[in-house]
């Protein structure tokens, strides 16, 4: 078993990787980890830009060389925010343009960033979110994404697309289901709510709870524990990925409904929308 290590001594394992301008990666050596903050910038969303960094960072985990990766954590810089999810500010322009196409590119594009966790880079590395603020819409659907999720009790997570008319198009439905069933997935995605941390860990959905701050302590714990059973835990998701796999069809073929029940919003609708975007605005940002 692994001795407890210092702040100290982990912030000197930790060195910076491939440079990006709305993410932050850097790697811990001594426990295999790599530590992906997202900064969120101009809004805490997942912006084109913030989606094709994601991208090339998951190509990168997936045929790197220069590095020993066991773990990713997903994480974010901004306080008290995960992420928000989708740009909401561009859907309200697409659709108010009626671009299908432009519309469907950011979904797949969606889809490319958040796949990589699911099939583990193509490698055998654990995906963890550590949410430690809000998680929404498509911010949530990338926690799901991992196959552990770590959040702080203060944390709060939730999908509320359907108050604007619409669903959540970027695989929440496909993971839910999967953690804790169909039925219980459409009620956590009909109503709408945004659930506590407790909430969601009562109902299955978040793996760990941890103190509000002790978030990162909670991530090395988890991953100590893996490391002593790390072979066994593996072919586990090997067993459920062969028994309920998630395919990037599938996701795929979701997010065409989505765009078409986007294209089909009322005017009524990209106003609630308008109001969601001026929140997303207006809520402090740190600086990364």
């Amino acid at each position: 078993m692994e001795n407890l290590e210092t702040r100290e001594a982990l912030t000197a394992q930790v060195v910076p990787c491939p440079s990006y301008s709305q993410l932050a990666i850097t790697h811990d050596a001594a426990y295999r980890t790599d530590w992906c903050f997202m900064k969120g910038d101009p809004r805490p969303c997942f912006t084109p830009t913030m989606l094709k960094e994601l991208q090339h960072y998951a190509n990168h985990l997936a045929v790197q060389a220069d590095r020993e990766v066991h773990y990713m954590v997903q994480a974010s810089s901004v306080p008290g925010i995960f992420n928000y999810g989708g740009d909401l500010n561009l859907f309200r322009q697409l659709i108010a343009e009626k671009d299908r196409e432009a519309l469907l590119s950011y979904a797949r594009s969606c889809i490319n960033a958040i796949y990589g966790g699911v099939i583990h880079f193509t490698r055998d590395i654990t995906a963890i979110a550590l949410v430690e603020g809000d998680a929404l819409g498509g911010g949530f659907e990338c926690a799901l994404a991992c196959d552990v999720i770590i959040a702080e009790k203060n944390a709060r997570m939730g999908l509320p697309e359907i108050l604007f008319n619409l669903f959540p198009g970027m695989g929440a439905y496909s993971f839910l289901s999967r953690r804790i069933g169909p039925s219980k997935a459409q009620r956590l995605i009909e109503s709408g709510i945004i659930h506590t941390a407790q909430e969601l860990y009562d109902m299955g959905v978040v793996d760990h709870l941890a103190e509000e701050g002790q978030g990162k302590s909670a991530v090395y714990n988890y991953i100590r524990k893996e490391n002593k059973f790390r072979n066994g835990m593996m072919a586990i998701r090997e067993v459920k990925k062969y028994v309920d796999p998630v395919s990037y069809e599938e996701l795929i073929h979701i997010t065409e409904i989505w765009v078409d029940a986007a294209l089909r919003l009322t005017d009524r609708d990209l106003r609630m929308m308008e109001r969601l975007v001026a929140r997303q605005t207006a809520k402090p940002m740190g600086n990364g």
